[in-house]
């Protein structure tokens, strides 16, 4: 009886350890209406958001109409509000079918906000699901708001998300001359920030226009740290479709500067690559058009190359919280005509040209990888200063 009371003991111990150390559940500062919808009553509102505005199953935008908050106007960032525009296709201003509001594009002729499109707003809202990339441009329209919002005047209120790759940093630092809406800042291409903690470092180093400081209002999440791994449960943009290709994104984008597909028109975009020119590899598909993908790269043609679909815990060891370079340095070596494989977006999505040499050089990955330290270091520094979140050291 000793003996069966020593074990029910034992049991209740491990239950309840287990139960004290299973994490709370992340929460978004979207989710957190309590906390900022007091900032905006009797205010009138602007917001940049897309499809990843959700408080659960319901949008920001019907969450705060269903409040009474007067939203006066939408901006809508590349891939739009609805998020179903392709990469780099424009997208055009005008009313919202659904809600019939306006929408203003920051992804169109312009990517900055007029003065004029600014007029009759006290506020902007800013809630959208980043991926943690330099090239990833929500950052980018972020960055030209505050500027907006900075030079009239107008508080931001960003509603923090948690960084799906915010839990290491890496690559090459980008280098002043290849400054782009790709790459607007001296970061590498893994920075490991929140939007928030990113916009407050926009605001710190003086890197907005003139120098000048947007007034900042943050939502920060709760539950979350930089060790946190995220499932994020609304495709960022149409080719971001799963976790996996959101995790190889970092790695698997800078074959957007080569002639290499990474599966734009097939089911699993960023999460193979391949050409027709690699017909040593087994893995084969064929890009076709489709919604989010209407003319892909190697449209219609059987690409030979790699697949990387496969579960969580395979791929996370394959990366190892890390960029892979192994990718691009087996497709260079595939290519039988290397004068071919690059083209002059390369530079932009890389940050700098050293890359595109030491590829073609081939130069060992270690080496690559030696050259970004110092640079790296540096910004991890400057990193620290504007953290919200307990960092993955």
């Amino acid at each position: 009886m000793k003996n069966y009371l020593l074990l029910f003991l034992l049991i209740s111990l491990s239950w309840s350890t287990y139960a004290i150390r299973k994490p709370e559940p992340i929460v978004t500062g979207a989710e957190q209406t309590a906390s900022y919808m007091h900032l905006l009553k009797n205010k009138r509102v602007a917001l940049l958001v897309n499809q990843t505005s959700m408080i659960g199953s319901v949008h920001l935008v019907d969450t705060l109409l269903y409040a009474k908050i007067n939203i006066v106007k939408i901006f809508a960032p590349e891939h739009g509000f609805r998020g179903t525009a392709d990469a780099g296709e424009k997208v055009k201003s005008g009313i919202d079918t659904k809600t019939g509001l306006t929408i203003t594009s920051m992804y169109g002729a312009s990517k900055k906000p007029s003065k004029e499109s600014m007029k009759g707003i006290d506020i902007v809202v800013f809630d959208i699901q980043d991926v943690g990339a330099r090239f990833y441009t929500y950052i980018s329209s972020m960055q030209y708001m505050m500027e907006a919002c900075a030079e009239t005047g107008i508080t931001m209120l960003i509603l923090d998300r948690p960084n799906p790759n915010g839990f290491y940093v890496d690559g090459p630092v980008l280098e002043k001359k290849y400054q782009s809406f790709v790459g607007m800042q001296r970061v590498p291409i893994v920075h490991g920030m929140t939007v928030a903690e990113y916009a407050q470092m926009l605001n710190g180093e003086k890197w907005l226009n003139q120098g000048k400081k947007c007034a900042l209002k943050i939502i920060s999440c709760k539950n979350y740290t930089h060790r946190s791994r995220y499932h994020v449960p609304i495709p960022p943009s149409p080719n971001l479709k799963t976790d996996a290709a959101i995790l190889l994104y970092p790695s698997l984008c800078l074959f957007e500067g080569t002639n290499v597909s990474v599966g734009r028109g097939t089911e699993t975009p960023f999460e193979v690559w391949g050409h027709p020119d690699f017909k040593n590899m087994d893995f084969e598909f064929t890009p076709v058009s489709m919604e989010g993908a209407k003319n892909p790269p190697l449209e219609g043609k059987v690409c030979y190359g790699m697949d990387l679909h496969q579960p969580m815990a395979k791929l996370n060891n394959l990366l190892k919280n890390q960029m892979n370079l192994d990718f691009l340095i087996e497709a260079y070596k595939e290519t039988s005509d290397t004068s071919k494989f690059f083209n002059s977006f390369f530079e932009k999505l890389a940050g700098t040209a050293s890359l595109r040499k030491q590829i073609q050089q081939k130069v060992a990955v270690n080496d690559i990888r030696k050259s970004w330290q110092r640079e790296l270091s540096l910004f991890k520094k400057t990193r620290k200063k504007y953290l919200l979140y307990p960092d993955f050291e």
